[in-house]
């Protein structure tokens, strides 16, 4: 784990952006494509606000969501709906975007379409993941139903997850998926987090389920 630390929140937005579109503009150069998947939430909002204004060649990068919550995007706990406000806007809005919900009951009937839509787009280029104060990260929570199935190496793609701590169902890429990617960073505030980040570098990833990228990430944080 790699730790950077900013001294304040506005120089990490600025910073960890500039990071994130260095990488995806060299994949770019390189590759002539890029995949580039994200968290929802408030927190990443500054990030997406300033990479939307980038000039990069958005039309080769796809974009995606680390999970979902099993709402449409009418909803205010639409991850997408957020993607789209914050992120898949301005210069970026030319990315496509590969969803990871679709109009059904529950994500168990969509599970295989929206799969198979990710799966030309891995391994990801740039991961950027949040963690909860409980040490989760995507949906993988601590004492989730598929938890196991989701740490385990051979993991599909996708999976369903509900934990109490989720509310609605939910719909995640797996570990072997989010430990895959070719460049990741996590972003976190606060001394809680910094505290349960530290903390999670000694326990399970059972216990602590961001554990499964730690070795290979960076940490950007701030008080």
């Amino acid at each position: 784990m790699k730790f950077e630390t900013y001294p304040d929140r506005e120089a990490l937005m600025l910073g960890l952006a500039d990071v994130i579109a260095g990488q995806l503009s060299e994949a770019l150069n390189r590759d002539g494509r890029a995949s580039f998947s994200v968290p929802g939430g408030t927190t990443p909002g500054p990030v997406f606000d300033i990479l939307s204004g980038v000039g990069l060649d958005w039309a080769h990068v796809a974009v995606f969501l680390n999970d979902e919550r099993w709402v449409g995007e009418d909803s205010p706990r639409s991850n997408t709906r957020l993607l789209r406000e914050r992120l898949l806007t301005d210069k970026a809005a030319a990315a496509q975007l590969v969803p990871l919900y679709a109009a059904a009951e529950k994500p168990e009937l969509a599970l295989e379409a929206l799969a198979e839509g990710l799966a030309p787009h891995l391994p990801i280029t740039v991961l950027l993941l949040g963690m909860g104060g409980d040490m989760h990260t995507a949906s993988l929570f601590p004492g989730a139903d598929l938890l196991a199935e989701a740490l385990a190496a051979d993991a599909p793609i996708l999976l369903p997850m509900r934990a109490d701590a989720a509310g609605e169902p939910r719909i995640t890429l797996t570990a072997p998926v989010l430990a895959g990617a070719l460049n990741i960073h996590i972003l976190i505030t606060g001394a809680e987090k910094r505290a349960a980040i530290e903390r999670a570098a000694r326990l399970p990833a059972l216990e602590a389920p961001v554990r499964v990228v730690l070795d290979n990430a960076t940490v950007h944080w701030a008080e």
